[in-house]
């Protein structure tokens, strides 16, 4: 296991050579795939996402742009818990995600705001030359481009940005998404009470967000029609944790949260 980890963390160090402005550490905390409760058709719930999906065949999706204003978090209910805001490609039905956002977390029973990304099943890193507070404005895209992921993150309020890129190999490319996440670490952590966070243009006034390309196709969340998956987070006795909103636009919608769980 220390073995694997030390590759992982090598093939990070080659990765940060496109970083751009960036002094990114391991974090403990990590982003997983969907872990799916129950589907009814176009409605899922699963207990660490929320939010919305494009599903398609594998190796049609090549880009991924979303935008939201980074919450604030109350935490005098659970001192400790987190919140992962993130677009990002795969996770929904394969192993691997390829993602970027930031987290608005409790630690010590203060708010924590910062940007991370991830390429899992590779650790999650913190970029840490990013200087996150609520009420940002948050811009981030993940594209696919001669065989290689780009994750990239502007918050539009400082005007700071920063970019990576690297190879993953195994990914299917099968899905796009716009997510609200309870992050892992021993199992799902805690959701931190961010009370609503908003997505897309609507509410950040970021134009071509949220947006993906699927087979070659550009459009907003609601123009895949029936490719596109609500999903609500819930707790293992069915408990809701997070809601998204119908979308308005076609592209923008606001996550309100509603318990910690687990």
């Amino acid at each position: 296991m220390l073995r694997e980890t030390c590759l992982a963390l090598g093939v990070f160090a080659l990765a940060t050579g496109a970083l751009s402005g960036a002094s990114p550490a391991v974090t403990a905390a990590r982003r997983d795939p969907i872990h799916i409760h129950e589907r009814h058709g176009n409605q899922v719930t699963s207990s660490n996402w929320s939010g919305y999906a494009v599903t398609s065949a594998n190796g049609s999706v090549t880009d991924v742009k979303g935008s939201w204003v980074v919450p604030s978090v109350n935490c005098g209910g659970t001192p400790t818990a987190y919140a992962s805001f993130w677009v990002g490609i795969d996770g929904y039905s394969s192993n691997t995600v390829e993602q970027i956002g930031t987290d608005s977390d409790c630690q010590g029973g203060s708010g924590v705001y910062y940007a991370w990304f991830e390429f899992y099943p590779h650790p999650s890193f913190n970029v840490n030359s990013l200087a996150i507070k609520p009420g940002d404005v948050i811009s981030a895209e993940v594209t696919y481009t001669n065989g290689r992921f780009t994750v990239s993150l502007t918050d539009k309020t400082t005007g700071q940005s920063f970019s990576t890129s690297t190879k993953v190999n195994s990914a299917k490319r099968s899905s796009a998404e716009w997510i609200i996440e309870a992050p892992s670490g021993g199992g799902v952590l805690p959701l931190a009470d961010f009370n609503t966070v908003s997505y897309g243009a609507s509410y950040t006034s970021v134009s071509g967000t949220c947006d993906a390309t699927v087979g070659g196709v550009i459009g907003p969340i609601g123009s895949f029609g029936g490719s596109v998956d609500e999903i609500t987070m819930e707790s293992s006795n069915g408990t809701p944790k997070s809601k998204p909103s119908a979308l308005s636009n076609g592209s923008s919608f606001t996550d309100a949260w509603l318990s910690a769980g687990p």
